[in-house]
């Protein structure tokens, strides 16, 4: 349990709570892609977690604060996590100055895929990225450089400044 408070939202629904289950959420995402083509729908997909990302970095104060990566964990473990949304768990973040990579796994874009599985992360990606866009203040191109499903220890998002 951290002792990181995320802030107080409303519940969104009285009865049932604010959360829908993974299966909800990849009918989204393949009709998203049925409707849309595997492309399209990865760009939708990936704007609408970035926009996500940056609300969340907003609500828990971290714009400009800068990679100080054991508190970003830890404020990410708590956000997504177990205690949070349960988007993902955050494992570690590496900054050389040049890029971010973002150490990642079970992530709702993985859930249910087969080993193997082409399927690339792109809500999860798109949140991260949008966080850290927030933290740095640098406008950042994320990429999905290791994968779960084939073969990696974690999904591992790289994340680029761009010019």
């Amino acid at each position: 349990m951290s002792d990181v408070a995320i802030p107080a939202v409303n519940q969104l629904r009285t009865e049932l709570g604010d959360f829908s289950s993974i299966i909800c959420f990849r009918a989204i995402v393949t009709g998203t892609e049925d409707a849309l083509g595997e492309k399209a729908a990865a760009i939708a997909l990936i704007s609408a977690g970035r926009r996500r990302g940056k609300q969340l970095a907003e609500q828990l104060g971290l714009t400009g604060m800068g990679i100080d990566s054991e508190k970003i964990v830890s404020l990410l473990q708590s956000a997504l996590g177990k205690e949070g949304t349960r988007l993902c768990i955050v494992d570690k973040v590496v900054s050389d100055g040049e890029g971010i990579w973002v150490y990642c796994r079970e992530t709702i874009c993985s859930a249910g895929e087969p080993q193997g599985s082409n399927r690339q992360l792109t809500f999860t990606l798109g949140a991260i990225q949008g966080v850290m866009e927030q933290v740095t203040g640098k406008r950042l191109r994320g990429k999905q450089i290791e994968s779960i499903l084939r073969g990696g220890s974690f999904d591992v998002i790289e994340l680029q400044v761009l010019g």
